[in-house]
């Protein structure tokens, strides 16, 4: 997952955030898990994935979620040039959708960023200066 949330008060191209949000300062939670949403709405576009509304607050998803954006970025960065690798990477979206399926409702942005704001919130994240999210 590297980060380039737009809003961010300091350059941030090239950085390679961790895979888990709890070693993180509050701020940069926030961030984590921003960047994160960008990240899941657009692999939820790209591969039509099922995910399920609250995935923000399961942490096998999250983990699963931020590896594998994590993954297709090195792939779509050129980092890795590997096309088996890539084959790899399509064939286990079948397997990570079983990680993927805990959950009643499936989930929709637009009426989930409420609920996802919230959970940053309640977990410990600080909103940086000037973050128009929401």
């Amino acid at each position: 997952m590297t980060f380039e949330h737009a809003g961010a008060s300091e350059p941030t191209d090239g950085i390679r955030w961790p895979l888990d949000w709890r070693g993180l300062y509050p701020r940069e939670r926030w961030l984590w898990f921003e960047q994160l949403w960008v990240d899941v709405c657009a692999l939820r576009e790209r591969y039509a994935i099922a995910l399920r509304s609250g995935w923000w607050a399961d942490s096998v998803q999250l983990e699963a979620l931020a590896a594998l954006a994590a993954w297709v970025d090195r792939y779509d960065s050129g980092e890795w040039d590997d096309p088996s690798g890539k084959l790899t990477l399509l064939c286990d979206l079948e397997r990570i959708a079983v990680l993927l399926r805990e959950g009643r409702d499936p989930f929709h942005p637009d009426r989930d960023r409420q609920a996802f704001l919230s959970h940053l919130l309640h977990v410990g994240c600080e909103r940086p200066p000037g973050d128009g999210t929401g």
